[in-house]
């Protein structure tokens, strides 16, 4: 089944020949290694490069198991390289966090003159660090996402398709109903972005998929990476997490939840250590809180999201199906997957109640910067009445600067813009066209 995965695609060919090592991170399962391996690759035979200057390395492949220890990896590279060659050779290197002073290696392949090297790796503290600092800013790093919803829908549009021709059916009315991005979105919301939830024909299927992919990959792979003892309190974190999406915490509140739900003591580093665990593997995405007025960060609490909402359902045994958070779970990570910085933002009034002025603070959902742009979203599954507009807008109108201010609700809206400069967008306007916040 091919993807299409053209976003990043395109930025590792603009970045081709650049002599600086090309990292594509990200969580694990979201796609990498197809991007490379089977993208990349192919870009590179159509731009008629040679398999013999093709070097590829899955080092989570038992039979390169060998080759994760540095010298072994950088001899095996370079017995392959014909230094004295006009052409390119291009290493490609999966999952390179598994290689031992793998910074050591790559640096030295960067001094051979007729060598291109592009790695995936699925840390984002153990990289990130690396990229800064080891590489000397040599090295850039393509940060990549399980699948955006209007990914998503076009795969699976062309499977769909793709059935039919097979049974040699013509598209019915039940089907053109079928594949219409509302209907798309409730799959979407419920299993997420993950390429391989596409080749599933089930529910239980995907459920299962889902639940496993979280304990035998995701938290094994936390647990023996940073050596966790407790293995029982990290997954009760990623639950509580899971089912709080969307609302403010801290590590505090955390730990008094363990307390009161499940009558076990545990400390706020220790909280702070295992979230850490989390965010290094891609599993959650902090949003920090920003006072508009002020101009800077406030610090906790904090929000929470899940880098797919598949897997924070599949936490939650896909009981806590609020379509309110996981809409905006999903607004977040197609901010991200766009470049944008996203934070949460706060606004701070003084409002008068009973003959009294008093402080109140505001939230807006999210505050995105990206470059010169910078807009203001509120995410309202729907707005029923006038009280529901009004509290919506209400933080928005406060900001007191003349930024773009949006509201992105599922009702179906075709863009309106009200008299005091907000504008709401349909939520499928928002997901396929990427030009959306900025038209």
């Amino acid at each position: 089944m091919l993807i299409e995965r053209n976003k990043y695609l395109n930025r590792m060919i603009d970045h081709k020949h650049n002599n600086r090592i090309k990292i594509i991170t990200g969580i694990r399962r979201c796609g990498k290694s197809y991007l490379l391996n089977e993208l990349f690759k192919n870009h590179l035979i159509e731009e008629g490069v040679k398999e013999n200057h093709i070097i590829q390395l899955a080092l989570d492949d038992i039979k390169y198991k060998k080759l994760r220890v540095a010298d072994e990896c950088y001899n095996y590279i370079v017995e392959k390289i014909d230094e004295n060659s006009d052409k390119i050779y291009y290493v490609l290197i999966d999952e390179v966090q598994m290689l031992e002073d793998f910074v050591d290696v790559l640096n030295g392949l960067l001094h051979l003159k007729n060598v291109d090297v592009y790695v995936t790796g699925s840390n984002s503290k153990f990289l990130s660090k690396d990229v800064a600092t080891e590489f000397r800013g040599r090295g850039d790093e393509i940060r990549m996402f399980p699948l955006s919803f209007s990914e998503y829908y076009k795969a699976y549009i062309d499977i769909e398709k793709k059935k039919l021709d097979n049974k040699n059916g013509e598209m019915g009315i039940a089907d053109y109903a079928r594949l219409t991005p509302d209907s798309v979105w409730a799959d979407y919301c419920t299993y997420g972005g993950l390429p391989y939830i596409l080749e599933l024909d089930t529910d239980e299927d995907k459920m299962m998929y889902l639940k496993n992919l979280c304990v035998e990959t995701y938290i094994r792979d936390i647990v023996e990476r940073n050596k966790v003892k407790n293995v029982a309190e990290l997954d009760s974190l990623v639950d509580i997490i899971a089912s709080g999406i969307g609302t403010l915490t801290n590590a505090q509140k955390i730990v008094n939840t363990y307390a009161s739900n499940e009558n076990v003591k545990i400390s706020v580093p220790t909280i702070k250590k295992y979230i850490e665990y989390l965010q290094d593997a891609f599993f959650i995405s902090e949003a920090k809180r920003y006072d508009i007025k002020g101009r800077k960060y406030i610090g906790a609490p904090v929000k929470y999201y899940f880098e797919d909402i598949g897997l924070r359902n599949a936490r939650v045994n896909f009981r806590q199906h609020e379509e309110t958070h996981i809409m905006e779970n999903i607004i977040y990570n197609e901010l991200r997957y766009r470049g944008y910085a996203v934070d949460v933002g706060q606004v701070n009034i003084r409002e008068r109640e009973k003959d009294k002025l008093r402080k109140k603070q505001l939230e807006i959902d999210f505050v995105v910067n990206k470059g010169d742009k910078k807009c203001y979203i509120q995410s309202a599954y729907s707005i029923p009445d006038e009280d529901k507009m009004k509290q919506e807008t209400k933080s928005l109108i406060n900001t007191g600067d003349s930024f773009k201010k949006i509201i992105i609700t599922k009702d179906y809206v075709n863009k309106k813009v009200f008299e005091n400069g907000i504008v709401m967008i349909g939520l499928m306007d928002f997901l396929i066209e990427e030009d959306s916040l900025f038209f």
